[in-house]
């Protein structure tokens, strides 16, 4: 008989602790994975598995912290994560620890805000708000310094060498000297959390969807007091970081002072 009265994230921890367990060595830092094995190791622990089984590895990339049972077993500084390897297929690995953390003592600039009122009475999700407010305000065109057009949202794909991914607005735009480029855009809500994994594999999908298109990664994400963090991101040596960051502030336009607008000036690149 399956069971049903374990929290979720309880019921996605003793499948992948299961996993590690069946291939992990000490002296390991990678290994494969594949999908077959969740259901199979769910029917020897007698779980009930989500329709999606994907998102039990989609939990463990975006918004839940690993296993202690296997987070203990990393290396000094370092952290696992669990990569996509191909249709079905994952890879556990091992890469330097790393968090990116909104910068509390960075200057906010207050914004205009253009979001209609509608889409703040019926955006379902902290994601699909966010999502709606840079869209509206023009957030990557001010980031970036570039003028830059949604071309398509929550975008599922598929790309051979990591099998399949989601990237939650796609960007492409065009600076003043006629170079033209794509920007993926991870929108982080809630506990989410931001990850090399991701940002890897939006930047695989613009290069090879887009060759000759600029990539340039994006994450957004709430503060407190309604701000907008904005991290430009790249991957080095299986290490996430950040180019740029810059904090927003959605206001009535009414509320930006001569004071403010003074900062600004004294603080422009």
């Amino acid at each position: 008989m399956l069971k049903e009265k374990a929290p979720q994230t309880n019921r996605y921890k003793a499948i992948i602790a299961k996993i590690f367990e069946n291939h992990y060595t000490p002296e390991m830092r990678e290994f494969e994975f594949s999908r077959a094995e969740i259901i199979d190791i769910a029917a020897d622990l007698g779980i009930a598995l989500p329709k999606n089984i994907g998102d039990i590895i989609y939990s463990f990339r975006y918004r839940y912290e690993l296993p202690e049972s296997i987070l203990a077993t990393a290396a000094r500084d370092m952290e696992w994560i669990i990569k996509g390897s191909g249709t079905a297929l994952y890879r556990f690995k091992q890469v330097k620890l790393n968090r990116i953390i909104p910068r509390e003592e960075l200057i906010t600039v207050k914004v205009p805000d253009s979001t209609p009122e509608i889409i703040g009475a019926y955006a379902l999700s902290d994601e699909q708000a966010l999502l709606a407010k840079v869209r509206y305000n023009r957030l990557i065109d001010i980031f970036l310094g570039i003028t830059a057009y949604s071309l398509q949202n929550h975008l599922r794909t598929h790309l051979k060498a990591v099998g399949q991914i989601e990237i939650d607005e796609v960007y492409v735009g065009v600076d003043k000297h006629g170079r033209q480029f794509v920007v993926p855009v991870q929108a982080k809500g809630g506990s989410d959390k931001h990850g090399v994994v991701q940002t890897d594999q939006d930047i695989a999908y613009c290069q090879s969807k887009f060759p000759d298109l600029l990539c340039r990664a994006v994450s957004v994400q709430f503060m407190t007091n309604g701000r907008i963090a904005m991290f430009e991101l790249l991957v080095q040596d299986d290490e996430i970081k950040v180019v740029e960051e810059r904090h927003y502030q959605l206001v009535a336009a009414s509320t930006i002072t001569n004071d403010d607008l003074r900062i600004y000036s004294l603080h422009s690149d």
